[in-house]
C-alpha cells in the first residue's frame, strides 16, 4: 500500500481536466437538443466591495485606481454580487484515510477528480464554485466561491495543498459546515466516509440540508485495500484515522476490501435514513465524469 507523499505529484493532470471539460460540453450539447429553457442568467451584477486579487480572478475586475494606493502589491479587485444560481460549494475530505491506496492511485485522487468535475461544470454553467475541506474534527474554507475556468483549476490545486497540510485557508477552521456557508448553496460532500464514527457527520449534514441543497458523493474505496497476499501469517497494521496499531491475520488482510465495502454500505443506508441522497462512485475515466455531470444537470433542473 502506498500513501500520497509528494505535493509535486499532481492528483489530477491537465489532460484529465481537459477530458472533464469535453464531457461537460458534450453533455450540454445533448441537453440543448430541442426546446429547453435557458440554463444561464444574465451578466447583471452589483458591486459588493473590494478585496485583494486572488489567482483565478478576471483581470477586468481589477480596480487600478485603488491598486495604486497599495503600490500594486497586492492588486485590488472589485467583488460583485451576481444574479445567478446558488453557488456550488464542494466539501472535500482530507482525512488521513484518503491518502491511502494500492499502487499509484490513492482515494484522494478520485476525490480530486470529482472536485475538478464539479468546479469545471460550475464554470461552464456560469455558477460560482468554492471549496471547503474537512476531516473528522474540522471544516475549513479553502477557496471562496467565484466564477471562471482558472478558478476551477485553482480549486483542484487548493484541494491537494490542503490534503498535504501546506495550503492557506481563507478563514479560521470551524467545527461545523453551517458556520462557513453564508448563502444557500449546492453542497456535494465528497468522501470515502471511512470515519471511526459516521453518525455525527451524518447528523450534521442532515441539519445542514434544512438550509442548503446537500448530497453525498461516496467514493467506493474497496480498491484501496485490495492488497497482495502476504507470506507472513500475521501483519502489524496501523490505522491512519485513529493512530492505533493492531496485529491482524493475513486472512483478515485479504478481506479488508470486502469489509470496507460492507462499511460503506452501512453508511449509505444510514445516510438514506437521515434523508440524505447518496451518489456512489468508483473507478475513473469518462464514465466517472459522465455520471457526475449527468447527476449535476438533473440537480440543476430540480433547483430551477
Amino acid at each position: 500500500m502506498t500513501r500520497l507523499h509528494d505535493a509535486e505529484d499532481s492528483l489530477v493532470s491537465w489532460s484529465e481536466i481537459q477530458d472533464v471539460e469535453l464531457v461537460i460540453v458534450r453533455r450540454m450539447q445533448e441537453f440543448a437538443i430541442g426546446s429547453h429553457p435557458s440554463m444561464f442568467h444574465g451578466t447583471g451584477h452589483d458591486l459588493a466591495g473590494l478585496r485583494d486579487f486572488q489567482p483565478g480572478d478576471r483581470l477586468s475586475t481589477i480596480d487600478w485606481p485603488q491598486s495604486t494606493l497599495t503600490n500594486f502589491s497586492p492588486l485590488v479587485t472589485r467583488e460583485f454580487d451576481q444574479e445567478c444560481n446558488a453557488p456550488i460549494v464542494v466539501a472535500a475530505d482530507v482525512s488521513q484515510s484518503t491518502r491511502c491506496g494500492v499502487g499509484s492511485e490513492p482515494i484522494a485522487k478520485v476525490i480530486a477528480r470529482a472536485v475538478a468535475t464539479f468546479a469545471m461544470a460550475a464554470s461552464f454553467f456560469q455558477d460560482r464554485a468554492g471549496l471547503v475541506t474537512f476531516d473528522r474534527h474540522t471544516r475549513r474554507i479553502a477557496v471562496r466561491p467565484r466564477i471562471g475556468k482558472n478558478h476551477a483549476i485553482h480549486c483542484v490545486a487548493a484541494y491537494q495543498e490542503q490534503l498535504m497540510g501546506r495550503g492557506a485557508t481563507e478563514s479560521a477552521p470551524d467545527v461545523s459546515f453551517a458556520g462557513l456557508l453564508r448563502k444557500r448553496s449546492l453542497v456535494p460532500v465528497i468522501s470515502d466516509f471511512l470515519f471511526e464514527e459516521s453518525e455525527p457527520l451524518l447528523n450534521e449534514l442532515a441539519d445542514l440540508k434544512t438550509a442548503h441543497d446537500v448530497f453525498l458523493v461516496m467514493i467506493d474505496s474497496a480498491f484501496a485495500f485490495e492488497l497482495p497476499q502476504f507470506s507472513a501469517g500475521w501483519v502489524e497494521a496501523y490505522d491512519v484515522e485513529t493512530g492505533q496499531t493492531r496485529v491482524i491475520s493475513s486472512g483478515d488482510v485479504a478481506e479488508l476490501g470486502t469489509r470496507v465495502a460492507a462499511w460503506q454500505d452501512t453508511v449509505e443506508r444510514a445516510a438514506h435514513d437521515h434523508g440524505l441522497e447518496v451518489l456512489r462512485l468508483g473507478g475513473s475515466g469518462q464514465q466517472f465524469h459522465d455520471t457526475l455531470v449527468a447527476f449535476l444537470l438533473e440537480r440543476r433542473q430540480l433547483r430551477r
